[in-house]
């Protein structure tokens, strides 16, 4: 689950770290009168996205006057906003965050993660701030520091100074910095995230640091013991057919072809896509219905599959463990009669009940090809997508 910027600014807050003053904003005139409470300016107006690359998409502006605060809030709201996390759909801005200017001497980098090579939350800082890090790790990767925190024992003092040290932050800057790295960390672990991003983490002219702008990632599986930070969920800015399949909890994301998956297991979820792939086809998302998933959870993943308009076909592929073939059968006859089925449908059904899943399906009247194998379904939708 993502975040927009001031939603994660407010959790920053409450967690001391310092932040800028300001307000989310949802039309002009508002924009405007914020302006005004939060002192003189010059002002940032911010469109709130879940994406990164704002700035260089037009969603990053500053103003010098309340009356330019409210031109620019206006002029932004309800613009698509393009950038290279976006794609070419770009994504609908619905309000804006208004907060005060800043005195900029330095940016810089800072972030938390879960590093998967080392099972540690591990604390990434880089002089290069307002950049891609990604494009810092490609091109010097000699600018980024890395410190792997021990969970038993927590942020050293020590590895603070360290981080501190390699972003040139000493003197007066140095007591600021260990302070805003515990903040940090506390923050990240009291709110089960997965990603804390600062970027660009500033320094001041006046000697101060501040996280001019923040994201964050939660971890879904621990989101229930967050309900405050649940209610910020922002469901328009989510795949609708994402958001419907979690609501049967159902495992889905949407890709960008034409062959539809249901599958049960995400191990062979992937599997189907990669074999659908080398079988010269496109696959339209990923989906595990799980392994204990009733015929209600298999019919309404079949009618989030076929609500995407760029599906042509659709492969079942089901390896019957926990998970009845005969269940996934009743589900698939359900949902496509429920739906006037129009599409080619394959299924491959292996392990428990198979042979009273593929009777129920050869029964069903339906015009449903059975495969006899992951190669063989795949082939078979591919060549029917492509007649």
């Amino acid at each position: 689950m993502n975040i927009h910027e001031y939603q994660a600014k407010a959790i920053l807050r409450r967690f001391g770290v310092p932040v800028p003053d300001g307000h989310v904003c949802y039309n002009g005139a508002s924009a405007r009168e914020w302006a005004k409470r939060l002192g003189d300016g010059p002002w940032v107006v911010k469109a709130q996205i879940h994406a990164g690359g704002r700035g260089k998409g037009g969603g990053v502006k500053l103003a010098r006057t309340s009356q330019e605060v409210q031109l620019i809030a206006r002029n932004m709201l309800g613009m698509t906003l393009r950038t290279h996390q976006t794609g070419p759909d770009g994504k609908l801005v619905t309000r804006v965050l208004v907060e005060n200017g800043c005195n900029i001497d330095r940016e810089l980098y800072i972030s938390l993660l879960v590093d998967r090579s080392t099972s540690k939350v591990t604390v990434m800082a880089s002089t290069e701030g307002g950049m891609d890090i990604e494009e810092v790790a490609a091109t010097t990767p000699e600018k980024i520091f890395k410190e792997a925190i021990d969970p038993l024992v927590g942020l050293s003092p020590f590895q603070c100074r360290n981080l501190a040290f390699s972003l040139g932050l000493t003197g007066k800057l140095l007591p600021k910095a260990q302070k805003l790295l515990e903040n940090l960390y506390a923050t990240f672990i009291a709110c089960d995230c997965s990603l804390l991003e600062i970027n660009p983490l500033v320094v001041t002219k006046e000697g101060d640091l501040l996280a001019l702008d923040a994201k964050f990632g939660f971890d879904d599986n621990a989101i229930f013991r967050h309900l405050q930070i649940s209610d910020m969920r922002d469901y328009d800015e989510e795949d609708p057919n994402e958001v419907e399949a979690s609501q049967h909890d159902l495992s889905y994301v949407s890709l960008n072809g034409n062959i539809g998956c249901l599958v049960n297991g995400a191990g062979l979820a992937m599997a189907t896509m990669d074999i659908i792939k080398f079988s010269g086809g496109e696959p339209a998302n990923f989906l595990d219905v799980g392994g204990g998933a009733t015929i209600e959870r298999v019919t309404e993943a079949f009618k989030i599959i076929l609500s995407d308009k760029n599906v042509k076909g659709i492969f079942v592929n089901i390896f019957g463990g926990i998970m009845k073939c005969d269940v996934i059968a009743t589900g698939v006859i359900e949902a496509a009669r429920q739906v006037s089925l129009q599409v080619p449908l394959v299924v491959r059904l292996e392990g428990t009940n198979v042979a009273l899943g593929k009777q129920l399906l050869s029964e069903s009247g339906l015009n449903i090809v059975a495969a006899d194998g992951m190669a063989d379904g795949a082939q078979k939708i591919v060549q029917a997508v492509a007649a």
